[in-house]
């Protein structure tokens, strides 16, 4: 008896770690939002909880933390630097790893977002913040040209808006930073633990977290299905406004396809584990 505990343990374990460090990368990788990843991995609502009522949380999912929290440490800050080296080689394959991610994992969200029923509300949610989000993203990606020289206060800024991607679904701060030419700098300083960019980003960061976290954990409380299919909306547009429309050749183009069909993959496989770690208790 004690054998299949240890071992589904040591399974949860790293699956865990492997979901926090998708998700920490998700957070660096332009178009991606990590706030989007958590949900899709069923991380969300705890780490919610964990800021609203740390007491309970810790209590209930102690387990969860420790390994969630290294596998982000790794994929926001180690994986830095291979993310770089990755879009420098390639931003086209890597970012159809991540399309590919996602959108194995719509179905599950898909099923999430009906637990409570489906209202014409819900509908009219998933389709307002389906368009406003593909409009935003549009607009700042494709048609604003701004940009910022980095200092302390712009990284404190790119910190927030790292904070609202992770509290906010959907919301991908990479593509902002990009628009104003913050985030190559920013990207090169997390890989090299630039003392600068890291007491600048970190602390905005977390400042974000705290102050919006208990306001959208009690969206969620109170409008479950209105939220859940907004953030399903949110999950569609930003994976549509993502999708890489050049190509340097036949070549680029088959690996882009390879990875989107790995990153499916992954997500499916993480499912499966899910799900096999639940019907075992």
């Amino acid at each position: 008896m004690g054998r299949p505990r240890n071992k589904n343990f040591m399974v949860h374990w790293l699956r865990d770690l492997l979901c926090g460090a998708l998700i920490g990368a998700g957070a660096i990788l332009p178009g991606v939002s990590g706030g989007v990843l958590a949900v899709v991995f069923d991380i969300y609502r705890p780490f919610m909880e964990l800021l609203t009522h740390p007491r309970t949380a810790v209590r209930k999912y102690w387990k969860w933390f420790p390994p969630i929290a290294l596998g982000w440490c790794a994929g926001f800050l180690g994986f830095a630097k291979g993310i770089a080296a990755a879009i420098d080689s390639s931003s086209t394959v890597t970012t159809w790893l991540f399309i590919g991610l996602i959108v194995g994992t719509v179905p599950s969200l898909f099923r999430e977002a009906g637990k409570e029923g489906r209202s014409a509300a819900s509908w009219v949610s998933l389709l307002v913040c389906a368009l406003a989000v593909f409009g935003g993203l549009f607009y700042i990606s494709r048609i604003v040209c701004v940009s910022v020289r980095p200092s302390f206060w712009w990284y404190n800024f790119c910190g927030v808006l790292w904070g609202m991607s992770i509290v906010i679904p959907g919301m991908t701060s990479s593509s902002v930073m990009m628009a104003l030419g913050l985030y190559q700098p920013m990207l090169e300083g997390l890989a090299d633990l630039d003392l600068l960019v890291l007491s600048a980003c970190l602390p905005g960061m977390f400042l974000a977290i705290l102050l919006l976290a208990r306001l959208v954990t009690w969206f969620f409380r109170t409008h479950y299905s209105v939220a859940f299919h907004g953030i399903l909306g949110i999950v569609l547009a930003s994976t549509l406004v993502i999708i890489p429309t050049s190509y340097s050749g036949t070549g680029e183009a088959a690996l882009s396809l390879v990875c989107c069909l790995g990153g499916f993959l992954l997500a499916y496989f993480l499912d499966r584990i899910d799900r096999r770690l639940q019907d075992a208790g």
